[in-house]
């Protein structure tokens, strides 16, 4: 595997890659770096060129004063696989990865050959009222209101990231080099700050969504993966749009999919990415 740093949408990001072959993208979502996807890259990198970001603002990538709505970031990852002279990729996104692989598919079906998307809700489109009966999780709006969740959390931020961490994992946690590495992506009040961005920049990418999936189809091959807490609430979502869409719900399994159940990923990605 190699580091690397790719200019790619006016802004420098941390890239992993490994591997030869179809490309593979994936994007992470919060509170993670491109080391989710620690326990799978072995293994797809077999078969596949992989390309892990982290992605626009967040861990090693540079700081960005703006672009955290769905739309900008899929134009990064547009950008990333020019950059590396990829024609054509797999676009895995988890968590916030994954409405921008959504947009992205929509824009470019001649870039994406097929779409994995997990653990996930696709703004406000149609599916997803059983999941939100109770209202968003409650982190959605402690996160949204400028300047508040950054000063709160100053100091805690250990405590705050192992929250996440160990309910993704249904309390089983993760190994310290893993855990480590988050914590220090998400310390310091600028890190907070450009984290906390992409849930402030929810409203616009639920407009972007919602205007992609009013003017056409998801016409790409497309998976859609839940666990817990998500379930089957984005293949809900998907189904009314996309021409090609199977759903799988991975039991026993928190919503941090890649560390938690990586067996169970890595089959049913097998299997898809054939």
């Amino acid at each position: 595997m190699v580091l690397r740093r790719v200019e790619a949408g006016g802004v420098e990001l941390n890239v992993a890659t490994a591997g030869e072959g179809p490309a593979v993208l994936l994007l992470h979502g919060f509170p993670h770096t491109w080391r989710l996807w620690t326990d799978v890259i072995g293994e797809l990198a077999r078969d596949h060129r992989v390309i892990a970001p982290d992605l626009r603002g967040l861990g090693a990538s540079a700081p960005a004063d703006g672009g955290y709505d769905a739309g900008t970031l899929a134009a990064d990852a547009e950008a990333l696989l020019a950059a590396l002279g990829e024609t054509s990729a797999a676009v895995v996104g988890i968590d916030a990865g994954t409405p921008p692989a959504f947009l992205l598919a929509m824009r470019r079906p001649d870039l994406v050959g097929r779409l994995v998307v997990m653990e996930s809700l696709l703004g406000t489109l149609p599916g997803a009222e059983d999941f939100l009966a109770g209202g968003p999780p409650w982190w959605f709006g402690f996160h949204s209101v400028p300047g508040l969740a950054e000063e709160v959390l100053a100091g805690h931020e250990a405590r705050y990231v192992d929250w996440f961490l160990d309910a993704g994992t249904l309390g089983q946690g993760m190994r310290a080099d893993v855990r480590d590495a988050f914590v220090a992506a998400y310390t310091g009040g600028p890190a907070l700050r450009r984290a906390f961005a992409y849930y402030r920049a929810m409203p616009d990418s639920s407009r972007q969504i919602r205007a992609a999936a009013a003017r056409g189809r998801l016409t790409v091959p497309t998976m859609a993966i839940g666990a817990h807490p998500v379930g089957p609430a984005l293949a809900r979502q998907l189904r009314p749009i996309a021409d090609d869409l199977v759903g799988h719900v991975i039991e026993d399994c928190g919503h941090i999919i890649p560390l938690h159940r990586p067996e169970a990923l890595l089959g049913l990605l097998g299997l898809f990415l054939r």
